[in-house]
């Protein structure tokens, strides 16, 4: 795989030979920070997030369990929809260079072979290492499979499942896309892409009624209350690509969306007094009829729009420059994707008895978590053979 071609964003051709006249070296930069963000939100989750992990260890300091909140609320309004909305601009350019078939079998290979080695091979592996060092359970490794049912479970790749799906629907829609699409649209302004925010917001929340933020559909790990984002940015990526948008980003706006991020996030004070002044359930941000999951939807995905704008824009006025570290961080950025659970989970385990509180340990354990599974991830692609696939 070519440089630009590595994170779980963007398995296509290198960003410097899409038909776009501009080169997109910042996009590197916002690939490396996104994949940074990943392996410290899961940081974050095996000691004091909402969501399951292979290794947990309870933060209770409620300051701390504040700030991990509120930092994974942030993540989460932007970074998974920034890599699909990347993923696209790039699924279009290299449709248009392979066709069909070539395509095709060229996503079957980067996406499905990644897919069948973490469910069948590295997350048996992952969750041994915690049954048996984590939990105190001394088996083998053969005794432990033999016992082992979990054999569907896409984990962190959930992303790269739910793109493989969207890259296929747009293949066999590519006719309707071409229909839909034959007259060039502008780049959208500063106003559009905040009402655009807004009314995904609101379909989220209707979505969230019956699915909310915690339901995760099985095996695949969809938490489908996010989709109506992932969907939406997917296809403003492709609408990017053919219209060449971000040609068009325009530094002043993206300096606005800053601000406007900046700004939005006052609105977390405002949730917690919400929830303790009304003694409200913390469940009614994740999903269900009520005004506050209609709120926190909307907040989510106008902060998330913005802080995408932003990137993509103030990016492309600083950013858009090389450098030796970035290509090797950026070569590596889908193989860091794949393997960093293994990074978190081995440092965890190494600092389990350490007898500090678990806050110490996470703020070891993220800093350290980044650069090993970076480490992992360079050496996964000097790999002959699997640099074809990572």
């Amino acid at each position: 795989m070519q440089q630009i071609n590595n994170t779980p964003a963007m398995t296509t051709n290198q960003i410097t030979t899409t038909p776009q006249s501009e080169k997109l070296l910042y996009i590197d930069k916002i690939r490396i920070v996104l994949t940074i963000l990943v392996i410290l939100h899961h940081a974050c989750v095996s000691y004091g997030g909402p969501d399951g992990w292979y290794y947990n260890e309870a933060i209770t300091n409620k300051a701390a369990l504040t700030l991990i909140t509120m930092f994974l609320s942030l993540n989460q309004s932007f970074f998974m929809g920034f890599f699909f909305l990347l993923a696209a601009y790039f699924t279009y350019s290299s449709y248009q260079k392979k066709g069909r078939s070539q395509f095709i079998k060229d996503r079957l290979l980067r996406l499905g072979l990644p897919l069948v080695f973490y469910s069948f091979i590295f997350s048996p592996f992952v969750s041994y290492l915690v049954y048996n060092y984590g939990k105190g359970n001394h088996i083998t490794y053969l005794s432990y499979l033999s016992v082992f049912d979990s054999w569907i479970d896409f984990g962190v790749l959930w992303f790269v499942a739910a793109l493989l799906i969207f890259t296929l629907v747009y293949v066999y829609c590519k006719e309707a896309f071409t229909r839909w699409t034959q007259k060039a649209l502008p780049a959208p302004g500063l106003a559009a892409i905040l009402v655009t925010a807004v009314a995904i917001g609101f379909v989220s929340f209707v979505l969230r009624i019956g699915f909310p933020v915690n339901w995760s559909l099985k095996f695949f790990g969809f938490k489908l209350g996010h989709f109506p984002q992932y969907i939406s940015l997917f296809t403003i990526g492709l609408l990017a690509a053919k219209n060449n948008w971000l040609a068009q980003l325009d530094y002043k706006m993206g300096k606005k969306m800053k601000r406007i991020a900046l700004c939005s996030l006052f609105m977390f004070p405002v949730f917690y007094l919400i929830k303790t002044q009304l003694n409200l359930p913390i469940a009614w941000y994740m999903g269900g009829f009520n005004w506050l999951s209609l709120l926190y939807a909307v907040w989510e995905q106008f902060i998330g729009f913005a802080l995408i704008t932003a990137f993509l824009a103030i990016g492309k006025e600083r950013w858009n420059s090389a450098s030796t570290i970035t290509g090797y961080l950026s070569r590596s950025s889908f193989a860091t994707y794949i393997f960093h659970p293994l990074a978190l989970v081995v440092l965890s385990l190494l600092v389990r008895t350490w007898a500090v509180d678990p806050t110490i340990k996470l703020l070891t354990v993220g800093p350290l978590g980044v650069v090993t599974s970076f480490l992992i991830g360079r050496l996964v692609v000097s790999l002959p053979g699997v640099n074809r696939i990572v």
